[in-house]
């Protein structure tokens, strides 16, 4: 899961967000005969006391095509015009002309251009709107930027979760339900630390929170499981709190039998009490719960032309003028974290020396496909040399991700164990408390 910083997706929506503060409002907009919302009528299920994300779904779509499976409407600048009303099967396109949009269909018909952003909606009892071949629940919502269409899912948190717990962590068995809860109250409490209570709080960037690693994957309707909604109903509207507050619940795939902490894996974060590294091992087994993980151990080998590229990754990253690897002399691991982490790596070359530390080295140490490295957690097993140069490198290591949280591979296997969602919950975020966030 989740790094600290938004990456080029990000970035991308970041800078389209400022585009749209800075656009002109397009004088001569044409005039169209638009129909007043109908007063009365229900918009799914954002007008609860749940708290209503704001979810990216693109940031630089050229046109976005709109279909719905039965009723639904695309208004203007946030409903207070109807510009198209809809029946099920029906696409209908948004599309952008500098700072305007308008709606068009298969058959030629088109709105005068407008000002956004547009909203879709479904009413209660309607249909269920589709963009980009997913379905997802609440209002999908289209404003121009310079770079495109910037597309953002606006839907209640608890709906919100239900297309994240079954991607983040699997639809699961039956014993596993613990698991689910636990994971359930965990992205729970990372949404709630990025979605204000009160929803008249508009983001400045639009949104909340972006549908990829960056934050938490999140696919829409079509990955939900009963499994899954169940377990997100039974722990409708909690959350974790230390000392009263709310807190991040950052979570990853498996800790390799021990948990690690804030500063092992990202600089310039402060450790927090409730995010210590812990010791995950079964004692009935002496295993690590995690190793239910079929990639809980894993082994990753780097030729010559590899180890290349990961010094000129590691070059360009610092920001070197002159990113030319030259000939690779050297990879070692510089020190240990308290949880066994390897919090630096030395990449030596006749040029010089590099330095890539916490989990940076996951980002330069990639294998051919471009897949950044398992974990931090691992040792230099085998090194193969070539006239004094390194020709091959392999590791070896444990776990799967940052490692700072909750090891979801582990909450499974404790599960299966017995355990219940608290006491989970309890063990990954030490000193922390389940209880209702509003």
């Amino acid at each position: 899961m989740r790094a600290l910083m938004v990456g080029a997706f990000g970035a991308l929506v970041a800078a389209a967000v400022l585009a749209v503060a800075c656009a002109p409002h397009g004088r001569g907009v044409p005039r169209a005969s638009a129909v007043p919302t109908a007063s009365g009528e229900a918009h799914g299920r954002l007008g609860g006391p749940d708290r209503v994300a704001r979810i990216a779904l693109a940031g630089k779509a050229v046109l976005a095509p709109v279909t719905a499976t039965g009723r639904w409407r695309i208004d203007e600048q946030g409903g207070r015009q109807l510009l198209v009303r809809g029946k099920g099967g029906e696409t209908w396109r948004i599309e952008q002309k500098g700072a305007l949009l308008r709606v068009a269909g298969d058959g030629g018909d088109a709105t005068p251009w407008r000002e956004g952003p547009f909203v879709a909606r479904a009413p209660e009892g309607g249909g269920v709107l589709r963009y980009d071949n997913r379905r997802y629940r609440g209002e999908l919502w289209f404003t121009p930027t310079d770079s495109g269409l910037l597309v953002v899912n606006r839907v209640s948190v608890e709906d919100y979760l239900r297309g994240v717990v079954p991607i983040e962590l699997g639809t699961r068995q039956p014993g596993d339900r613990a698991a689910l809860e636990a994971q359930s109250i965990a992205a729970r409490s990372y949404a709630y630390m990025r979605v204000p209570s009160d929803a008249s709080m508009e983001p400045p960037s639009g949104w909340h929170m972006l549908a990829t690693v960056q934050h938490q994957v999140y696919a829409g309707m079509d990955v939900e499981a009963p499994i899954v909604n169940m377990a997100i109903d039974n722990t409708a509207g909690l959350v974790l709190r230390y000392g009263g507050l709310l807190v991040d619940a950052p979570y990853y795939s498996s800790c390799g039998g021990r948990t690690a902490a804030p500063r092992e894996s990202w600089r310039d974060v402060r450790d927090e009490p409730y995010l210590q590294s812990v010791d995950d091992t079964d004692p009935r087994t002496g295993r690590p719960y995690c190793d239910v993980s079929p990639r809980n151990h894993w082994t990753a080998e780097f030729d010559e032309a590899l180890l290349t590229e990961t010094v000129r990754r590691a070059l360009v990253a610092a920001g070197a003028r002159d990113p030319r690897p030259g000939s690779v002399t050297a990879l070692r691991v510089e020190g240990r974290t308290v949880s066994g982490r390897a919090p630096a790596v030395v990449l030596g070359t006749d040029r010089g020396e590099v330095t890539v530390r916490n989990n940076e080295i996951r980002n330069v140490l990639r294998d051919a496909r471009g897949a950044m490295l398992s974990s931090t957690y691992f040792s230099v097993v085998r090194e193969s040399r070539v006239r004094g140069h390194l020709s091959g490198v392999t590791l070896h290591g444990h776990g799967n991700g940052h490692g700072v949280g909750m090891c979801q591979w582990g909450a499974i296997g404790r599960s299966r164990a017995g355990a219940d969602a608290r006491a989970i919950l309890r063990h990954y975020y030490p000193g922390t408390v389940v209880g209702f966030a509003d």
